[in-house]
């Protein structure tokens, strides 16, 4: 067996206690450990990415027992191209975590943050339903730690309301899990894809009650309407890294849907066929609508930022609701731009907030490197709204071109539209508040400003960003503006993508079938 799928998982899996036991106390080891480890799961998700490209799907069996009965990992492209996703933001992240100072705030965020990977990487690599909810446990918990790093009044209790809403989340998935075993006798995705076409339609009622419950426990891993309202208390709240780090967390909730939903109970599938689309695309379109008006209304910044990711979550999952391998690019190419725009912004959110009295949109007198941060917020402003020229505006043009069935064209188009005009003009007032008047109150004529544009005294001497400190967020928009450069061959590799996460057959045949090799 190819030992390197599983490479993914066990890599952080034993990088997390090493670093919080016995380099807890020693900051420095403990940053190069994670910082060497990170860069080694990148290198070898490229590896696995490279592995995949040919359409091959490969199976890792653990204590090579053949599926069903026993635990398995599968790279295709779509876990591939999630696992290196994972990586490259998670090295990002680290780096601008260190260079800020954010991981000395508490000894274990260097361990958490390496649990997280663990949980996040096998989420997108499991073969089964049940491994899937544990995985989703381990990243969970692992977020539970990072949400309340550093401590704070406001951020414990953000940190209580997440965590009562993911075990919520975790009792229902089992009720799912429970009720899809009962009925199928099995939870390997594989498995189900071959024994759910042979219940009959008249008896396929559990069936149907287990694939709607795991809709409902996957739209709540995805802040889907109307289970969203955790999401901006939990982001704004979150220090700045660790939030952008969770600009991955949502996307396992919609990869958990496309797998689960495409290979056990999609297109072709009596007595599930169709039923998640139906209630995901208008669960879809109110979530797009909750995040641009909460991004249109917001007076802080991170709540702000908060509200743009509840909005992008709906873009992607209206086109995933479409389960047609057209709108599923599209909704991969988003699902990979929105992941960076969002940690972006975050990460320049962390930089301005950081030399500001507080996040609230009030003009303030300009800060240091005012000129430089209004740069990257527009710059990462402009590929959130999906604006030219960021791959954000090419994402939500496929995701338009793939929504244009007669029954979708209208509600489809209005909602990214109108969505799309609400952000960029919350943005833009934000920007305005944040950069121009700012500039306007420092300036000529300040002593004369009226008083309603006073605002608090700056924070004393704030000290000038760092190279280290502003690389991240570059690199974050550079992968934006990659995106955008190389969106044919980007294009063509998710059009791969999805027809092979829709190959049904394929899929059965590598995980279940005689022919795979060793």
């Amino acid at each position: 067996m190819m030992h390197w799928i599983i490479l993914p998982v066990v890599l952080p899996a034993l990088l997390a206690p090493l670093i919080g036991f016995v380099m807890r106390h020693d900051i420095v080891l403990a940053r190069t450990a994670s910082v060497v480890g990170t860069a080694l799961l990148l290198a070898i998700a490229l590896g696995l990415t490279g592995l995949a490209a040919d359409g091959t799907t490969h199976v890792y069996r653990l204590g090579d027992w053949p599926a069903p009965f026993g635990i398995v990992l599968v790279l295709d492209r779509l876990s591939a191209l999630m696992v290196l996703l994972t990586s490259s933001l998670a090295l990002i992240v680290l780096i601008h975590a260190i260079a800020t100072g954010w991981d000395a705030r508490g000894r274990h965020f260097h361990a958490l943050f390496q649990f997280q990977l663990m949980g996040i990487c096998g989420a997108f690599l499991t073969g089964d339903i049940f491994n899937l909810f544990v995985f989703f446990e381990i990243l969970l918990i692992a977020s539970y730690g990072l949400m309340i790093h550093s401590g704070g009044r406001e951020r414990i209790r953000a940190g209580l309301q997440y965590v009562v809403m993911n075990l919520a989340g975790s009792t229902l998935f089992l009720f799912a899990l429970g009720t899809l075993y009962a009925s199928t006798g099995t939870l390997n995705i594989a498995d189900l894809a071959v024994r759910i076409p042979q219940i009959p339609v008249e008896e396929a009622s559990l069936v149907r009650v287990a694939a709607i419950l795991l809709m409902i426990v996957f739209a709540v891993k995805a802040a889907l309407f109307p289970v969203q309202f955790w999401l901006p208390a939990t982001y704004a709240n979150a220090p700045a890294p660790v939030a952008a780090l969770f600009a991955i967390m949502t996307k396992v909730g919609a990869y958990a849907i496309l797998r689960v939903h495409t290979t056990a109970f999609g297109p072709g599938m009596p007595g599930t066929e169709g039923m998640a689309g139906t209630w995901l695309f208008a669960a879809a379109i109110a979530t797009i609508a909750v995040g641009a008006l909460g991004v249109l209304g917001a007076r802080r910044l991170m709540p702000l930022i908060a509200f743009s990711v509840v909005g992008s979550m709906g873009t992607l999952l209206m086109a995933v609701a479409a389960f047609s391998p057209t709108a599923t690019s599209a909704a991969l190419y988003y699902m990979v731009h929105s992941t960076f725009a969002a940690a972006c912004l975050f990460l320049v959110a962390d930089l301005v907030v950081t030399r500001r009295n507080g996040d609230t949109l009030n003009p303030a007198p300009a800060t240091v490197q005012n000129g430089l941060f209004a740069a990257l917020f527009f710059a990462a402003a402009i590929g959130m709204a999906g604006m030219p020229p960021l791959s954000g505006f090419l994402g939500k043009l496929l995701v338009l071109d793939a929504l244009r069935a007669p029954g979708m064209i209208g509600w489809a188009w209005s909602a990214i539209l109108v969505g799309s005009l609400l952000t960029i003009v919350g943005f833009a007032r934000a920007g305005s508040a944040l950069f121009w008047k700012s500039t306007a109150i420092a300036g000529p004529g300040a002593e004369t400003a009226p008083a309603a544009l006073a605002a608090p005294p700056p924070v004393p001497a704030p000290v000038p960003a760092t190279v280290a400190e502003v690389a991240p967020t570059m690199a974050a928009i550079a992968a934006l503006a990659v995106l955008s450069v190389f969106a044919g061959p980007v294009s063509a590799y998710l059009d791969d993508t999805s027809a092979q996460l829709f190959d049904r057959g394929g899929y059965i045949t590598a995980v279940l079938g005689p022919g795979e090799e060793d």
